[in-house]
């Protein structure tokens, strides 16, 4: 049966196109802002224009901000002889959430000469002593890692990357077997 729904359906169509949201969900959104709080989808609306506008890549490190650089990069009391390197300004969010991490970031969502420039440049005019990589582990990021290791190799740099293994309360069947075969590897003294 067809019903002359033709912008529900649109709304519907548009959340759908979002990572991560199936149909059910997609319709559910889309009642909630049409019909249950339509000043929540009028709010929504305003903020997803204001977010256009206004947020972009910080041209030093890639993560996200409203100015042209981010307030990590403008923070004098992050140690600056530590780089991060992650492929997404997302994961940024995710480890200062955690805060273990005090050093700067550097954004390398792909890898082409002029991202290399501006990484070299980063590593030269910081005085870099470690990079740090923090990124999912796979054969493609090894190669990656390697890639990045030696376009980097005369700056004298250590270079290190983030834990793997077993997750914590995981058992051991459900784990994939390269996170296994690396925790294995990489054990600690109990």
């Amino acid at each position: 049966m067809k019903y002359n729904l033709s912008k529900f359906e649109n709304l519907v169509q548009t959340f759908e196109s979002l990572p991560t949201i199936g149909k059910k969900t997609a319709e559910r959104l889309a009642y909630h802002i049409a019909i249950s709080d339509p000043f929540l989808g009028k709010k929504l609306s305003f903020a997803i224009e204001n977010a256009i506008k206004h947020v972009r890549k910080c041209t030093n490190c890639g993560f996200l901000c409203e100015d042209e650089l981010c307030n990590i990069c403008l923070d004098e009391s992050r140690d600056n002889v530590i780089l991060c390197i992650v492929q997404n300004p997302k994961d940024i969010f995710a480890i200062e959430e955690s805060s273990s991490f005090n050093g700067k970031y550097f954004v390398l969502e792909e890898l082409n000469n002029d991202n290399i420039t501006a990484l070299k440049n980063i590593v030269t005019s910081h005085n870099v002593q470690e990079v740090i990589f923090a990124i999912t582990p796979s054969l493609a990021n090894e190669a990656f890692i390697l890639y990045i290791e030696d376009k980097l190799s005369n700056n004298n740099i250590k270079f290190t990357k983030i834990a793997q293994g077993v997750p914590t309360g995981v058992s051991l069947e459900n784990v994939d077997l390269l996170s296994l075969a690396k925790s294995i590897e990489i054990r600690v003294k109990a």
